[in-house]
């Protein structure tokens, strides 16, 4: 085969390639992000992952155990008070609709009240600040599994930060 048969053959090959994509992406359906989806893919999913799981060596994941958190009202104030939730510079009423997003949608919460713009606008006065965190939550976690039936998995953060 000659080298301009060869150059012909694999042209033709690309342009396949490229028609089968363009038609696969076309057919592909597109998932468009509410407000509240958006500020946690800009502001949390970096680090907690685009679906809430995250790599628990380096961050908790959220997926299906942050809901847990609604349990107690010291836990569920825990989760305002965090230092990057409290200072977040979104305004209550988005830092309580992205909470709400957060434990309900990725969480798996299910009987709870929802964060209201005036739980969130008094909880974030009071960060969390100059407390060993990992300590904290591993102390809020064995109270979480001990009285509200959630899963030892939730130790898996605090355990691979003690190490």
């Amino acid at each position: 085969m000659s080298r301009l048969a060869v150059g012909g053959l694999i042209a033709a090959l690309v342009a396949t390639a490229a028609a089968t994509a363009i038609a696969s992406t076309a057919a592909a359906p597109v998932t468009a992000l509410n407000e509240v989806q958006w500020t946690y893919l800009e502001r949390c999913g970096g680090c907690h992952g685009i679906q809430g799981s995250s790599a628990p060596s380096e961050v908790p994941s959220l997926r299906g155990q942050v809901g847990y958190f609604l349990c107690t009202p010291e836990t569920r104030a825990y989760l305002i008070r965090l230092p990057s939730v409290a200072t977040s510079p979104l305004s209550d009423r988005e830092l309580a609709a992205l909470m709400n997003f957060v434990v309900f949608d990725l969480g798996g919460a299910r009987e709870s009240d929802r964060f209201t713009d005036s739980e969130v606008r008094a909880l974030r006065k009071r960060p969390l600040k100059d407390i060993d965190l990992t300590r904290y939550r591993a102390g809020l976690v064995e109270r979480l599994i001990d009285n509200c039936a959630a899963p030892v998995s939730l130790r898996q953060y605090s355990a691979l930060q003690g190490q």
